[in-house]
């Protein structure tokens, strides 16, 4: 840890956030996003600290940490999770291109600085603050630790409206994305409101995708395999164990090795089990094979569940459309019963208009050192902005809804 006196407070760099109290860093997230979806659950003291002590993202895995806090006296007032990164990986705001061009001309890209949650492209807070005045110093302090560490450059993804409005407004540069998330409201045209349940939700939308739903699920239940659904301390030991199976299998059979230890997961058991929603696929005989993970964020006042966040999905043997039933239909369903505003589906997918996810744009705000660079990369970010503003046009006219 390092530390050093600014006009009105202190500023600490904190190499490990297994030291940070929990109590003072999650006090800064209270009242979650400016609609009010609850504590977010991955920039939680105890999720990041998971990140670090589980072995998942340290600097051996080309994560450092160096998260920057600010304090008045012993007070807490501001905090991000920086990191500084050798590579690109396990942050879904894609940025080779800008590594490649660097690399043409004979200059490091890497290290570069990251302010996000590891592995997990979820839409929340970045910039960590008691008020407006305190996350201003926050990120003028981390712009000063950026620059007296060396990094080529600093991005802080997927942040919420008022972090990307703060960064735009001290000379960062805006990134735009495109998720897919699905809303429980009906759509004005058929009467608004939330759904009632999963037949309803279907009624919502046209014949064609109506029936590719109804036929996809059809498929499984005729495979003999039934899913059950388990919250918070219901997921047992064994559910978890069955899950890390399943989640690592997914990774293998696409070439690459899981971003998350064991550890990772046992923490989340142990500290964190209220955020998590599991679904198990049960075989015809009996036997569990499939999981899905779904992430909650709760109201911190009546610890009700506001959100949903689809994250990991495996199985042992291969089904005609589980996946589609295990990372969708099931989310979905769970969601309309319990009252559940929004089912985020995670980073990219088209396919994913086709189950009602609709598009939204999200954010990251960029900076660079190198001037000529800096200047590039805002000329490039103007003509992507406007691609994607196109693209969000085209995707609108392919609503699942009824005309």
């Amino acid at each position: 840890m390092s530390e050093r006196p600014s006009a009105n407070y202190v500023i600490r760099i904190i190499d490990n956030p297994a030291k940070l109290a929990s109590s003072q860093w999650d006090g800064l997230l209270t009242g979650g996003t400016a609609n009010d979806d609850g504590q977010n659950p991955f920039m939680s003291c105890t999720y990041l600290a998971a990140m670090h002590t589980s072995q998942s993202a340290i600097t051996d895995t080309g994560w450092t940490p160096q998260f920057v806090t600010i304090w008045d006296a012993e007070e807490l007032i501001g905090a991000c999770a920086l990191y500084v990164k050798t590579h690109s990986y396990g942050e879904y705001v894609f940025d080779w291109a800008w590594a490649r061009a660097y690399a043409d001309n004979q200059l490091p890209y890497y290290p570069k600085a990251l302010i996000a949650a590891p592995f997990t492209p979820v839409p929340g807070p970045r910039l960590l603050a008691r008020d407006t005045e305190a996350k201003t110093a926050l990120l003028k302090a981390t712009l000063a630790h950026c620059e007296a560490i060396g990094v080529s450059s600093l991005h802080i993804l997927f942040a919420d409206d008022a972090d990307i409005a703060l960064c735009e407004s001290v000379g960062l540069l805006r990134r735009e994305t495109v998720q897919f998330h699905w809303h429980n409201q009906k759509p004005d045209k058929l009467g608004g409101g939330p759904f009632t349940n999963f037949d309803d939700f279907l009624s919502s939308l046209s014949q064609e995708k109506r029936k590719k739903i109804k036929q996809e699920r059809r498929k499984v239940r005729d495979a003999g395999v039934r899913f059950e659904g388990f919250v918070g301390h219901d997921i047992s030991e064994a559910h978890w164990q069955l899950f890390y199976k399943c989640y690592e299998r997914t990774y293998l059979e696409h070439g690459n090795a899981p971003y998350l230890t064991p550890a990772f997961f046992e923490t989340m058991r142990t500290e964190m089990p209220e955020n998590w929603l599991m679904f198990v696929g049960f075989s015809p005989d009996g036997e569990p094979f499939a999981t899905s993970l779904i992430a909650l964020a709760r109201e911190t006042t009546s610890g009700r569940a506001t959100v949903a966040y689809g994250r990991y999905w495996g199985a042992l043997a291969r089904v005609d459309c589980l996946h589609f039933e295990a990372c969708y239909y099931q989310p979905l369903e769970w969601c309309i019963a319990n009252g559940i505003r929004r089912f985020e589906g995670g980073a990219q997918g088209e396919h994913k208009m086709a189950r009602a996810l609709m598009p939204v744009r999200t954010f990251s705000a960029h900076w660079l050192a190198h001037p000529a660079f800096a200047d590039a990369v805002e000329r490039y970010l103007v003509r992507e902005r406007e691609g994607i503003e196109g693209y969000v046009e085209h995707l609108a006219e392919r609503s699942p809804f009824k005309t």
